[in-house]
């Protein structure tokens, strides 16, 4: 608890220890109605002097409708009306309801700032001489050379340029499986190196940087409300002076009738009811509820390594009827990779190696995906005549053998008999002296979580998913085929995505939520135009990340579907919260009119009502698995 939080405990408990003694001593001694009421004013002033005090500000500032205010006159009223036993309970009822909100409030809030522990106190800064001075991160050009020992947190985006060890990316990504990193892997700002010394050099300025970025969403995330927010705001300016103006009516109109009519007015009476309805009406259970529940929801999904940019987004999310995402990188891993050596008299190893030796100095991504699967030691001098044909492949000779490495096209060129490949992917035919040797499959590898990520989507009831990419048809077919999704469209340009989207958005019915998933550049505006854009990946395009509305800080699909769940509960329980509020306040008003209800019931369905709803909210809080 904070300090702020103990002293309102302290206060209460006080105030109760005050009240309990005062009615077992006034069993006992009689007082007249004057000591009486200075008696009870002791607890009274202890758990109440600050809420009297916001109220008297409110009215100097013009701002009178507020809880304070309603508070405020409804013990006072009740004192007036020699009612002290509940006027004090009303106000120690009331505290210990703002004391549950706040301790609510305060753990959707470390939630959220354990994600703020990611920020970096400083960077290691190297010289040109090799010292290595602590510099705050903010002065720390692109392109500097830092130091990061174990246990230290990578402060800024870079490049490992020497060194190898194992990063801690829970606090990012919301998984405990720690990363393994090497010399040339890209590394991010905000994981925690677990061992090994790394040398890191900086690619962007630390503004730029992803812990940056994600701190300043989480930071701003409060900023876009949702409808629900905005409903509840709204309602609450005309709900307030309603009924305020509903018991000054109910206190004056009753006892003036029957006073005219020459009966009993029973003004006490009636004033006692008129506070009683006022009490009960106080709308705090839903203005304090409903954005308690939308940020402990983001908080939440912060904790399982979803941002969230506001809360309209995430109401939004829980109405996901259609889902259309990119392939590469978001359901593929965007990275070629050897998957298959087919039709070859020779060991697979052997036929890598002829390959490799041939393409070990193009940079083409086919070429180091051949690199990669052989695993060996190139040797360049046994390389002899390399020729690139642009559009074809290389031919060289290697150790005295003339080889030919490239697509069918070299192949017809090279006047070689090949035997052509079923699968999906890119192929490179090999021949060694003029005989086909066999060809090798490379293929961009689908994610094993995407087939279940889809699956999962269709659980949850959504309609249509949709894979939009740039790749051929065929490859695209089989991609889709695999995943299980419903439709896709292949061989399209950033323009034509957004195309796809639209044409999706028409199809769509009212209250319905498309989404669009990606990761890369040319994905910004498709993630732009859908109703909710999630950016996948926490190495994702920067333009993708700006442009989306939720962010996945790891490169697992089945968070879509987790995004989609937390929302759903979420916006569960706003509405059980609005249902349960209204629907007591509106029985309670009905009997506080009728005088069948008095000021303890009142306070139940102040006070009650709101400590279940706040704690109906924090449940958002959860972690979903």
């Amino acid at each position: 608890m904070t300090k702020k939080q103990k002293k309102i405990l302290i206060r209460i408990i006080a105030a109760a220890v005050l009240t309990v003694a005062l009615e077992v001593a006034l069993r006992y001694v009689s007082v007249n109605n004057i000591v009486s009421l200075l008696l009870y004013l002791i607890p009274y002033l202890v758990i109440g002097y600050d809420i009297l005090k916001k109220a008297g500000k409110g009215i100097i500032k013009g701002q009178v409708l507020d809880e304070n205010f309603l508070m405020a006159v409804a013990t006072i009223g009740a004192f007036a009306l020699s009612e002290y036993r509940e006027g004090v309970a009303v106000m120690l009822f009331y505290q210990i309801g703002e004391l549950f909100q706040s301790y609510a409030v305060g753990k959707s809030r470390r939630s959220i700032s354990n994600l703020m522990d990611i920020r970096p106190d400083y960077a290691n800064l190297i010289a040109e001489d090799g010292s290595v001075t602590k510099t705050d991160p903010d002065e720390v050009a692109a392109g500097s050379l830092i130091a990061v020992y174990p246990g230290e947190k990578i402060p800024i985006d870079g490049i490992v340029t020497e060194g190898e060890s194992t990063l801690h990316t829970a606090a990012l990504t919301g998984e405990s499986v720690p990363r393994s990193v090497k010399t040339g892997d890209e590394v991010i700002s905000g994981c925690v190196n677990l061992s090994g010394i790394l040398k890191i050099k900086t690619t962007k300025e630390f503004g730029e940087s992803t812990v940056a970025k994600i701190l300043d969403l989480v930071e701003n995330s409060g900023a876009r409300k949702s409808r629900s927010e905005n409903f509840i705001s709204r309602f609450a300016r005309i709900y307030t002076p309603a009924v305020c103006i509903g018991a000054l009516a109910l206190s004056l109109l009753p006892p003036l009738y029957l006073w005219l009519t020459g009966a009993d007015p029973a003004f006490g009476d009636w004033i006692y009811r008129g506070l009683t309805f006022l009490v009960i009406s106080c709308p705090c259970a839903l203005v304090i509820s409903i954005p308690l529940t939308f940020f402990a929801g983001i908080g939440g999904a912060s904790r399982a390594g979803i941002l969230v940019k506001g809360s309209n987004y995430l109401e939004a999310l829980s109405k996901t009827k259609y889902v259309l995402f990119d392939k590469t990188g978001t359901v593929t891993r965007g990275v070629f990779e050897v998957v298959g050596v087919h039709h070859s008299p020779m060991e697979e190893h052997e036929l890598l190696r002829y390959a490799a030796h041939v393409e070990a100095r193009s940079s083409h991504p086919i070429a180091k995906s051949i690199l990669n699967a052989y695993d060996g030691s190139v040797d360049y001098d046994r390389v002899s005549g390399l020729n690139e044909i642009s559009g074809h492949g290389i031919v060289a000779e290697f150790d005295g053998k003339k080889l030919a490495v490239g697509n069918a096209k070299l192949m017809e060129r090279e006047g070689v008999s090949f035997i052509p490949c079923h699968h999906e992917g890119t192929i490179v035919h090999v021949a060694i002296d003029g005989e086909y040797a066999g060809h090798i499959l490379i293929a961009d590898i689908v994610k094993p979580e995407a087939e279940e990520a889809i699956r999962e989507l269709k659980r949850l009831s959504v309609k249509k998913t949709v894979m939009l990419t740039g790749d051929t048809e065929n490859v695209a077919a089989s991609v889709s085929r695999e995943l299980g999704a419903d439709d896709f469209y292949a061989q399209l340009l950033p323009a034509d995505k957004v195309d796809k989207v639209e044409e999706c958005l028409a199809q769509k019915t009212k209250g319905e939520t498309l989404v669009f998933v990606g990761d890369g550049i040319n994905d910004a505006p498709v993630l732009t135009r859908a109703d909710v854009g999630i950016a996948m990946g926490a190495l994702g395009s920067d333009a993708a990340i700006e442009a989306a509305d939720i962010v996945l800080m790891d490169d697992d699909p089945r968070k879509i579907s987790l995004a989609i769940r937390i929302a759903r509960r979420c916006m569960r329980i706003v509405y059980e919260n609005i249902a349960f509020a209204l629907g007591v306040k509106a029985v309670c008003l009905v009997l506080g009119a009728l005088g069948i209800a008095n000021m303890w019931l009142a306070i139940f369905a102040d006070v009650g009502v709101m400590v279940i709803a706040v704690l109906n909210a924090i449940r958002a809080l959860k972690k979903e698995k």
